[in-house]
């Protein structure tokens, strides 16, 4: 946020120093404003650097602020002014950037289980996340998140995974099947018995991880930075001989406002920012500026299919009725039975038959019993596992 106010006390000196120069034709005053100014930042800028040196970095900005004071020095203030709003917008749009990096990544935090269900001989008791043990047997309610590692040790529903494995399809749980935290339970209760504590499991791990980084950020590192130190030196030795040989002060502040990289400044946070805010808008999360600029000399990608390199919708391609029934009626029997049930499945019937036929709205079901309409002719709609039948007597 320091950045942001350097940008916003740059421009509205700026502003203020126009007024006064072409607005009531005081140059002066509009010098002494933009000298105390740019002093200041300037100033700020150099101790900031300071401290950077003194860590073992070296940055560009050093030659940039060296061009601001010797500009103000020789009296040439406008042209100070405009280094200054390179440098200080070129810092503020880094730290948009850090910040819509972040904000992005909180929602991942914002996510992670904070209480569950655990089954006590006194009933059901709400708990908080961090102090369930491994052997303890939780609940999780329909459409609610799986709280911790664990085992199905009763009832089944149909679990999305999509937070932690990009899967859009919900994946059927049973008995003895591995539940991980950060999954969203079906529309059926299921009975859990946790094999990892809160801080060993999937989705926890994920967080810890996305904490680190945040703690330890990777600073964005700009091509100019890379070779600072030869490129500054060599500038300062063109400057001086400028002043030399021509005897005017002026030469060595031009030559080294022609050598400060004002467009590597903005250019580079002005990209990172672009591409930051297109893979959002695609659902990526990039976590730093050193991850886009990582991407230049990868070799491999590798991608999880599902919801990565595709959109994660199902389609509906071929429908195979059986005699008697015609594809049309096929399609009017499932879509008007699951038009209004949660799993994945019906709302694709659904959309696909809107397309070919009508269908008749009825009560939310789930096709794992025996539904009633009043028509004439039964009709049994078979389901993959015979131990669960379901008929539509139409």
């Amino acid at each position: 946020m320091r950045n942001y106010g350097r940008l916003w006390a740059v421009l509205g000196v700026s502003a203020v120093a126009l007024i006064l120069a072409f607005g009531f034709g005081q140059l002066k005053a509009a010098q002494i404003v933009i000298t105390v100014m740019g002093s200041g930042l300037a100033l700020m800028m150099l101790w900031d650097m300071i401290q950077t040196l003194r860590s073992g970095k070296f940055g560009i900005d050093l030659l940039a602020i060296t061009a601001v004071v010797a500009t103000l020095a020789v009296g040439e203030y406008w042209a100070a002014m405009i280094v200054l709003l390179m440098l200080t917008g070129g810092d503020a749009l880094e730290d948009f950037a850090a910040h819509k990096a972040k904000r992005e990544l909180k929602s991942l935090l914002d996510q992670a289980p904070t209480k569950a269900h655990r089954q006590e001989t006194s009933g059901l008791n709400d708990v908080q996340v961090d102090d369930v043990a491994v052997g303890d047997i939780l609940v999780v309610k329909p459409g609610e998140q799986v709280p911790v590692d664990g085992v199905v040790i009763e009832g089944e529903s149909m679990v999305n995974e999509a937070s932690l494995t990009g899967e859009s399809k919900p994946i059927e749980k049973g008995v003895s099947a591995e539940l991980m935290s950060g999954t969203i339970n079906g529309d059926v209760a299921l009975t859990m018995k946790v094999t990892k504590t809160a801080a060993d499991s999937q989705y926890q791990g994920i967080v810890r991880l996305v904490k680190e980084s945040e703690a330890k950020p990777a600073r964005f590192v700009r091509m100019a930075d890379r070779y600072a130190v030869p490129f500054t030196l060599v500038a300062y030795l063109i400057a001086g001989v400028a002043w030399w040989l021509s005897g005017d002060p002026v030469r060595f502040a031009q030559v080294l406002v022609v050598a400060s990289p004002c467009p590597l400044i903005l250019a580079a946070p002005i990209a990172l920012v672009s591409g930051m805010s297109r893979t959002s808008r695609h659902g990526i999360i990039v976590k730093s500026g050193t991850t886009l600029e990582k991407l230049a000399s990868a070799k491999t990608f590798a991608f999880d299919k599902t919801g990565t390199i595709t959109s994660g919708v199902l389609h509906v391609t071929q429908v195979k009725p059986v005699s008697p029934w015609r594809e049309d009626q096929l399609l009017q029997l499932a879509a008007s039975a699951e038009q209004q049930s949660t799993h994945i499945w019906p709302a694709h019937w659904s959309r696909h038959s809107l397309k070919q036929t009508c269908w008749r709205p009825v009560m939310s079901v789930r096709l794992l019993g025996w539904v009633s309409v009043p028509k004439s002719r039964n009709t049994r709609l078979r389901s993959e596992k015979p131990n669960l039948p379901a008929r539509l007597t139409l």
